[in-house]
């Protein structure tokens, strides 16, 4: 996987990775990362940031939504 295709994440629970696969919509498009009986949600906050000598957009944690059953 490139680093075209990664996200950094930013914020929201302590055990999701930092690095993320970009949505299929690509860059810009919401993150909904299933977590538990949650999901977490994620939005392009309109900046990259260099990890290990690539340049990534970087997306914040912005809610939690839970899953109807």
């Amino acid at each position: 996987m490139t680093a075209s295709q990664l996200v950094l994440l930013q914020g929201g629970p302590d055990d999701l990775p930092q690095v993320w696969p970009l949505p299929p919509g690509g860059c810009g498009e919401p993150v909904k990362i299933p977590r538990y009986n949650a999901y977490e949600h994620f939005e392009f906050a309109h900046e990259h940031r260099t990890l290990d000598g690539e340049s990534m957009p970087v997306y914040r944690w912005t809610y939690r939504t839970y899953i109807a059953e």
